[in-house]
Protein backbone atom coordinates (compact mmCIF):
# COMPACT_ATOMS: atom_id res chain seq x y z
CA UNK A 1 0.00 0.00 0.00
CA UNK A 2 1.72 3.79 -0.76
CA UNK A 3 1.53 6.02 2.15
CA UNK A 4 0.10 9.27 1.25
CA UNK A 5 2.16 11.98 1.34
CA UNK A 6 1.91 14.65 4.92
CA UNK A 7 2.37 14.90 8.09
CA UNK A 8 2.79 11.38 10.26
CA UNK A 9 2.95 10.30 13.44
CA UNK A 10 5.70 12.71 15.03
CA UNK A 11 6.22 12.75 18.73
CA UNK A 12 5.96 15.65 20.41
CA UNK A 13 7.52 16.98 23.79
CA UNK A 14 3.93 16.77 25.79
CA UNK A 15 3.32 13.64 24.41
CA UNK A 16 6.28 11.90 26.13
CA UNK A 17 6.10 14.17 28.54
CA UNK A 18 1.68 12.61 29.23
CA UNK A 19 3.26 9.37 28.25
CA UNK A 20 6.42 9.48 31.50
CA UNK A 21 2.93 11.19 33.90
CA UNK A 22 1.09 7.76 32.90
CA UNK A 23 4.05 5.47 33.14
CA UNK A 24 4.63 7.22 36.82
CA UNK A 25 1.34 6.63 38.24
CA UNK A 26 0.82 2.54 36.56
CA UNK A 27 4.07 1.35 34.62
CA UNK A 28 2.22 -1.91 33.76
CA UNK A 29 -0.39 0.07 31.76
CA UNK A 30 1.36 1.78 29.92
CA UNK A 31 4.15 0.05 29.55
CA UNK A 32 7.39 2.23 28.35
CA UNK A 33 8.38 5.72 29.05
CA UNK A 34 7.70 7.33 25.59
CA UNK A 35 5.20 7.03 22.85
CA UNK A 36 5.81 4.01 19.69
CA UNK A 37 8.35 5.45 17.19
CA UNK A 38 7.14 6.79 13.56
CA UNK A 39 8.62 3.17 12.41
CA UNK A 40 6.88 1.18 14.47
CA UNK A 41 3.54 3.20 13.72
CA UNK A 42 4.34 2.18 10.03
CA UNK A 43 4.96 -1.21 10.59
CA UNK A 44 2.15 -2.45 12.96
CA UNK A 45 -0.36 -0.28 10.45
CA UNK A 46 1.33 -1.54 7.23
CA UNK A 47 -1.20 -4.36 6.21
CA UNK A 48 -4.47 -2.16 7.54
CA UNK A 49 -6.09 -1.42 4.00
CA UNK A 50 -9.26 1.42 4.61
CA UNK A 51 -11.12 -0.80 2.32
CA UNK A 52 -11.68 -3.27 5.19
CA UNK A 53 -13.69 -0.84 7.23
CA UNK A 54 -13.78 0.48 10.52
CA UNK A 55 -10.71 -0.11 12.73
CA UNK A 56 -10.51 -0.84 16.24
CA UNK A 57 -7.35 0.31 18.21
CA UNK A 58 -7.04 -0.58 22.11
CA UNK A 59 -5.05 1.67 23.99
CA UNK A 60 -3.91 4.40 21.67
CA UNK A 61 -2.47 6.34 24.33
CA UNK A 62 -1.56 9.64 23.14
CA UNK A 63 -2.65 8.38 19.36
CA UNK A 64 0.70 7.91 17.39
CA UNK A 65 -0.48 4.39 15.98
CA UNK A 66 -3.86 6.19 15.54
CA UNK A 67 -2.05 9.41 13.07
CA UNK A 68 -0.89 6.92 10.84
CA UNK A 69 -3.80 4.94 10.43
CA UNK A 70 -5.23 8.25 9.27
CA UNK A 71 -2.41 9.13 7.09
CA UNK A 72 -3.03 5.67 5.16
CA UNK A 73 -6.05 6.66 4.74
CA UNK A 74 -8.50 5.66 7.11
CA UNK A 75 -11.22 7.89 7.98
CA UNK A 76 -11.47 9.24 11.68
CA UNK A 77 -15.15 8.57 11.37
CA UNK A 78 -14.00 4.06 10.73
CA UNK A 79 -12.42 4.51 14.26
CA UNK A 80 -12.83 3.03 17.62
CA UNK A 81 -10.77 4.12 20.28
CA UNK A 82 -10.48 2.20 23.32
CA UNK A 83 -8.24 4.03 25.93
CA UNK A 84 -8.64 3.39 29.81
CA UNK A 85 -6.58 6.54 30.71
CA UNK A 86 -9.03 9.71 31.52
CA UNK A 87 -6.55 12.02 30.43
CA UNK A 88 -5.33 10.01 27.42
CA UNK A 89 -8.88 9.78 26.25
CA UNK A 90 -9.74 13.16 26.98
CA UNK A 91 -6.57 14.33 24.84
CA UNK A 92 -7.85 11.71 21.65
CA UNK A 93 -11.49 13.44 21.62
CA UNK A 94 -9.55 16.50 20.84
CA UNK A 95 -6.93 15.61 19.02
CA UNK A 96 -9.63 13.12 17.01
CA UNK A 97 -13.11 14.70 17.28
CA UNK A 98 -14.67 12.64 14.58
CA UNK A 99 -13.45 9.12 16.12
CA UNK A 100 -15.05 7.32 18.22
CA UNK A 101 -13.40 7.39 22.01
CA UNK A 102 -14.26 4.98 24.56
CA UNK A 103 -12.71 5.25 27.83
CA UNK A 104 -12.89 1.56 28.78
CA UNK A 105 -10.73 -1.15 30.11
CA UNK A 106 -10.18 -3.38 27.10
CA UNK A 107 -10.76 -6.40 29.34
CA UNK A 108 -14.14 -5.64 29.40
CA UNK A 109 -15.09 -5.02 26.16
CA UNK A 110 -16.64 -8.98 25.54
CA UNK A 111 -19.08 -7.61 27.84
CA UNK A 112 -20.31 -4.44 25.61
CA UNK A 113 -19.74 -6.30 22.13
CA UNK A 114 -23.57 -5.79 21.21
CA UNK A 115 -22.42 -1.90 21.49
CA UNK A 116 -20.03 -1.95 18.71
CA UNK A 117 -20.31 -2.74 14.74
CA UNK A 118 -17.77 -5.28 13.73
CA UNK A 119 -14.59 -3.86 12.65
CA UNK A 120 -12.28 -4.61 9.54
CA UNK A 121 -8.90 -4.29 11.85
CA UNK A 122 -7.19 -3.89 14.87
CA UNK A 123 -4.22 -2.43 16.17
CA UNK A 124 -3.01 -3.01 19.94
CA UNK A 125 -0.50 -0.92 21.68
CA UNK A 126 -1.42 -2.36 25.17
CA UNK A 127 1.60 -3.96 27.40
CA UNK A 128 0.27 -7.58 26.98
CA UNK A 129 3.17 -9.15 28.88
CA UNK A 130 3.03 -6.90 31.94
CA UNK A 131 -0.23 -8.20 32.33
CA UNK A 132 -1.59 -11.34 33.50
CA UNK A 133 -3.17 -13.90 31.64
CA UNK A 134 -6.49 -13.74 32.39
CA UNK A 135 -6.60 -9.97 31.60
CA UNK A 136 -4.72 -11.43 28.35
CA UNK A 137 -7.35 -13.61 27.51
CA UNK A 138 -10.39 -11.53 28.13
CA UNK A 139 -9.03 -8.87 25.72
CA UNK A 140 -8.19 -10.75 22.91
CA UNK A 141 -11.44 -12.76 23.17
CA UNK A 142 -13.00 -9.39 23.66
CA UNK A 143 -11.24 -7.93 20.70
CA UNK A 144 -12.14 -10.74 18.27
CA UNK A 145 -15.10 -10.54 19.61
CA UNK A 146 -15.78 -7.04 17.58
CA UNK A 147 -13.51 -8.25 14.10
CA UNK A 148 -14.99 -9.61 10.94
CA UNK A 149 -14.42 -13.28 10.85
CA UNK A 150 -11.47 -13.03 8.19
CA UNK A 151 -10.24 -9.81 10.46
CA UNK A 152 -6.93 -9.64 12.19
CA UNK A 153 -5.45 -7.84 15.36
CA UNK A 154 -2.31 -6.62 15.11
CA UNK A 155 0.04 -6.31 18.43
CA UNK A 156 3.54 -4.97 19.57
CA UNK A 157 5.71 -6.49 22.04
CA UNK A 158 9.10 -5.74 23.43
CA UNK A 159 9.81 -9.08 24.02
CA UNK A 160 11.23 -11.71 21.95
CA UNK A 161 8.24 -14.13 21.58
CA UNK A 162 4.30 -13.14 20.46
CA UNK A 163 2.74 -11.58 23.97
CA UNK A 164 -0.06 -13.94 23.76
CA UNK A 165 0.78 -16.91 25.10
CA UNK A 166 0.30 -19.97 22.39
CA UNK A 167 -2.35 -21.65 25.26
CA UNK A 168 -4.51 -18.34 24.76
CA UNK A 169 -3.96 -18.91 21.25
CA UNK A 170 -5.36 -22.38 20.94
CA UNK A 171 -8.47 -21.71 23.65
CA UNK A 172 -9.56 -19.35 21.08
CA UNK A 173 -8.71 -20.88 17.92
CA UNK A 174 -5.91 -17.88 16.78
CA UNK A 175 -2.23 -18.07 15.10
CA UNK A 176 -0.05 -15.46 15.09
CA UNK A 177 2.58 -14.64 12.88
CA UNK A 178 5.50 -12.19 13.34
CA UNK A 179 5.44 -9.48 10.49
CA UNK A 180 8.64 -7.72 11.66
CA UNK A 181 10.49 -6.09 14.19
CA UNK A 182 11.83 -2.33 14.77
CA UNK A 183 15.42 -1.94 16.36
CA UNK A 184 15.04 1.86 16.27
CA UNK A 185 12.18 2.20 18.56
CA UNK A 186 12.89 2.40 22.45
CA UNK A 187 12.81 -0.26 23.25
CA UNK A 188 13.03 -2.55 19.84
CA UNK A 189 9.93 -3.97 19.34
CA UNK A 190 8.42 -6.32 16.94
CA UNK A 191 4.85 -6.66 15.50
CA UNK A 192 2.74 -9.75 15.53
CA UNK A 193 -0.65 -10.54 13.18
CA UNK A 194 -2.70 -12.59 14.89
CA UNK A 195 -5.82 -14.24 12.83
CA UNK A 196 -8.43 -16.82 13.52
CA UNK A 197 -6.71 -20.41 12.18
Amino acid sequence: MTIKQGKTASISFSDTAAFFKEWMTDPARVGSLVPSSDRLSALITRHVDPAYGPVLELGPGTGVFTRMLIHRGVRQEDLTLVEFGHDFAASLKERFPAAKIICLDAGRLWHTRSDFPLHGAAVSGLPLLAMPRRKVFRIVRGAFALLDPSACLFQFTYGWRCPIPTVILDRLGLQAERVGTVVRNFPPASVYKVARR
